[in-house]
């Protein structure tokens, strides 16, 4: 019989359709098929998810250029910058005022070895103050002929500093009137913009009161050369060998600052104000410059090598605390400590992150930083490089509590990493005979090497792009720390990258040469961490191949 010219009843039973599977598989499948908007259940979720890497990947790109259009303009406005600082004649006044500065800076070093012979005094001999001051007359009168030999340039120094000020800021004046003028036309208003006269500086006229200091500057350094000479001749010996080792390095350096007259002069002879400013040099001056120093009457400087130091010497001190802290309390919480040790233990732990940072830093301030300052000053602790120290808001402050905020994430990514360990690799080991102590320090630790590793460069993410702590903490001083100190220099107060965009931003004006700076810092720091994480990425890539 032809089943198709006859179809079953109605009645009869519908074969299955093996199209739709049945179960709970079968509901899965049939839910899938949900359209929401024209898309599947599954396509909703890829939507969802990879919606949220293109908002990343957006929000990225706006931050990027961002940065990059509010910072651009730095190297233009600088290069302005050393422009008119070499037109009007302040890179000439500098040359005779860094022989000032150090000077200066002889003067503080026989300063400091007095106060080491006064404390030496009263330690040895007993005496009141007033005695040892009496004693250290024939010092004083030393100290006082090399101090006093310098009076004559720095007299002329202070008027070729006013001279040199004035021309700028006759220069500026003429600058901000080329802009009113321009406003006034783009106003509609030319009948106004014709009134404000401008007049070009003259920079030829106005430079020659300083650059006819030459033959002053001569006889005013030959006038110092000679008092310190013979101050030098009369220099007193002191009855400390240590002392006095001090006492002749000094007279070394006085001797190398007199040999330095002779290139001071010949840069004075050869300075030429027509001389073009490279525009490389605007970017050297930001990259390698050591100062940083704005809102300046004389002239704006934005170095960042003192800015990135302080961060880097910080951050250094914070990982030195927080890498064995970190790593050691995960090994133990994972492989040796009790499941009531680890309820307690873990949890503390990754508490320490729920901690705001601001409140760290009063801590900081109040505590920690009183606290390692009167330690500081035990006696028995004077062999500790660095004590006594009188900073109480320094690198080492600073580093303590970077050193709190990385353990957190430093501890929880390493015991992930310590977790993903095969059981196996313990169980073999054991099976070897080797003891707990052997396993983990042959086989868990260097099993977990590359989890490990990424967990102390996001360590370091995360304390070098820390602000608040450093801003109250970390003495806020803009200058390279003395290396010289050797491992004191941790007791010295420094800035940072960080604390330098939150202290100065809401105080510059919009587009200023100054806003742009920091806005140079900002991408020094974005680009910083940029690098972080691309070498952890590759650091754990080139050890996941070396262990494959």
């Amino acid at each position: 019989m032809d089943s198709s010219r006859h179809p079953p009843p109605a009645d009869a039973a519908a074969p299955p359709d093996v199209s739709r599977p049945a179960g709970p598989a079968g509901h899965l499948a049939n839910q899938s098929r949900i359209r929401v908007f024209g898309l599947t259940l599954d396509g909703c979720i890829k939507v969802f998810f990879g919606g949220n890497a293109i908002v990343a990947v957006v929000v990225l790109t706006l931050i990027t250029f961002f940065l990059f259009r509010e910072g651009g303009g730095f190297f233009s406005q600088n290069h302005d910058n050393l422009v008119i600082y070499r037109r009007a004649g302040l890179e000439y006044v500098d040359y005779l005022d860094t022989q000032v500065s150090d000077h200066t800076a002889l003067t503080r070093y026989l300063s400091d070895l007095r106060l080491r012979q006064f404390n030496q005094l009263i330690a040895e001999k007993k005496i009141s103050p007033v005695e040892a001051n009496n004693a250290l007359a024939g010092f004083d009168d030393f100290s006082d002929k090399f101090g006093d030999a310098v009076v004559p340039l720095r007299g002329l120094v202070s008027d070729l500093k006013d001279t040199a000020s004035a021309i700028k800021t006759k220069f500026a004046v003429m600058e901000d009137k080329k802009v009113e003028r321009q406003q006034l036309l783009a106003a509609g208003k030319p009948a106004e913009a014709a009134k404000v006269v401008i007049t070009e500086v003259d920079f030829e006229n106005e430079l020659k009161p300083v650059l006819g200091s030459q033959s002053d500057y001569l006889k005013a350094s030959a006038d110092e050369a000679a008092k310190i000479t013979a101050a030098l001749a009369g220099a007193p010996t002191l009855p400390w060998p240590d002392l006095q080792m001090r006492l002749d390095r000094f007279k070394q350096l006085a001797r190398d600052y007199v040999a330095g007259f002779p290139t001071v002069a010949k840069s004075l002879q050869t300075w030429d104000y027509r001389k073009p400013v490279p525009f490389s040099q605007t970017f050297t001056a930001f990259v390698f410059g050591r100062e940083w120093n704005t809102a300046s009457f004389w002239q704006d400087w934005y170095g960042i090598i003192p800015l990135f130091v302080g961060s880097l010497m910080v951050s250094t001190v914070a990982l030195l605390l927080a890498v064995p802290l970190g790593i050691g309390a995960a090994i133990y919480i994972n492989q040796l400590a009790s499941p009531l040790e680890q309820r307690l233990i873990k949890p503390g732990i990754e508490f320490i992150s729920a901690i705001p940072s601001v409140v760290l830093g009063f801590f900081g301030v109040a505590v920690l930083g009183q606290g390692l300052r009167a330690l500081s000053q035990i006696p028995w602790l004077a062999w500790v490089p660095g004590f006594p120290f009188s900073e109480r808001l320094n690198i080492l402050t600073a580093g303590c509590l970077l050193a709190l905020i990385a353990v957190p994430t430093i501890f929880t990514l390493a015991e992930d990493a310590l977790n993903n360990v095969p059981r196996s690799f313990k169980e073999a080991s054991f099976a070897l005979g080797a003891s707990r102590l052997q396993t983990i320090v042959r086989i868990i630790v260097p099993a977990s090497l590359s989890g490990i590793i990424s967990a102390v460069l996001l360590g370091l993410g995360r304390v070098i792009g820390e602000t608040m702590v450093v801003l109250l903490c970390a003495g806020n001083r803009i200058a390279i720390p003395d290396f010289t100190a050797g491992l004191g220099v941790v007791t010295q107060p420094v800035h940072t990258m960080t604390g330098i965009i939150a202290q100065e931003m809401g105080e510059v004006a919009h587009n200023s040469i100054h806003y742009r700076a920091l806005f140079m810092v900002a991408l020094v720091l974005f680009f910083l961490s940029l690098l972080i994480n691309w070498l952890a990425q590759k650091i754990v890539r080139r050890y996941r191949i070396a262990i494959g």
